[in-house]
């Protein structure tokens, strides 16, 4: 086996049997999240908005002192990345060898109400400078070509609504109402987990697939073409022009034009799951 292979699996499997654990660290009793809002000098505690951001904020923070501790006890030290805007979250340097990296990535996003096996999905970094220059140092700690493998430590929800106005008093506090609830922690590599389409609208991001049995299994649809693919496909997204039969050109913006035109087998693609009634865009 490969020895490059097996310390990325070896991580992969330490990490997974680490995050199984972090259900009970978050969580109460009956499934609601532990942390109920933000207190004041005077012991007035406050709700927590319901804004992704601000509950993905917090849940990093809330996990962070854990993850320091397992980083520790498997030989490897945490590297922050120093801006907001850098990547990964969270580099793992191993402590005897610092060739040996791996970039962890928070992900969180919510089950979508109307249909509770999709959740809402997110972005897997970008697609920009330091992902097509692989020895760029733009907007990432390290140079992406210095990591071992590129993994996702995500957390699924769901939301509960609660009245973000009112202010409790610090007796109360297990009386109130967590703003998220019942948790599914998953590891799993980026490309895994990918779609063929963008994130978040226009940006240069890439986006993920949405079932959650698939996010949580790792299959996405680059997951049987394989790595090699999902980093050609990126590179190149929107770059490729071809004409069509009628003389008109179009740029490449799906899976399945890129592995016709790159001669690949299209019959390796795994569909990307779509809510009932819901139309491909590639129809």
């Amino acid at each position: 086996m490969n020895q490059d292979f097996q310390i990325k699996q070896e991580f992969f499997q330490t990490l997974t049997q680490f995050v199984s654990s972090l259900d009970e660290h978050v969580s109460t009793d009956d499934g609601q999240w532990s942390i109920k809002g933000f207190i004041d000098v005077c012991r007035n505690i406050y709700t927590i908005s319901s804004d992704t951001k601000i509950i993905s904020k917090i849940l990093e923070i809330h996990l962070f002192p854990r993850i320091l501790g397992f980083a520790e006890e498997i030989g490897y030290r945490v590297v922050l990345a120093e801006h907001q805007n850098y990547y990964p979250d969270i580099s793992f340097v191993r402590a005897d060898n610092e060739d040996i990296k791996f970039a962890v990535d928070f992900k969180t996003t919510y089950r979508l109400p109307d249909s509770p096996e999709f959740c809402n999905g997110f972005t897997l970094g970008s697609r920009g400078e330091y992902f097509v220059n692989r020895t760029s140092s733009k907007n990432i700690q390290f140079p992406y070509s210095q990591y071992q493998a590129h993994f996702c430590l995500g957390i699924i929800y769901s939301r509960h609504i609660v009245d973000e106005t009112r202010t409790y008093r610090f007796e109360e506090l297990r009386s109130i109402s967590s703003v998220i609830k019942d948790f599914e922690f998953f590891v799993a590599e980026k490309w895994k987990i990918a779609s063929d389409k963008s994130g978040s609208g226009n940006t240069a991001n890439i986006g993920s697939i949405n079932k959650i049995t698939d996010i949580v299994s790792g299959r996405g649809m680059f997951s049987d073409l394989g790595e090699n693919w999902f980093d050609d496909y990126w590179m190149n997204y929107g770059k490729i022009t071809v004409t069509e039969d009628d003389g008109k050109t179009k740029q490449i913006r799906n899976l399945k034009d890129f592995v016709t035109y790159r001669d690949g087998d299209v019959g390796l693609i795994i569909p990307k799951a779509r809510k009932t009634g819901q139309r491909s865009r590639n129809q």
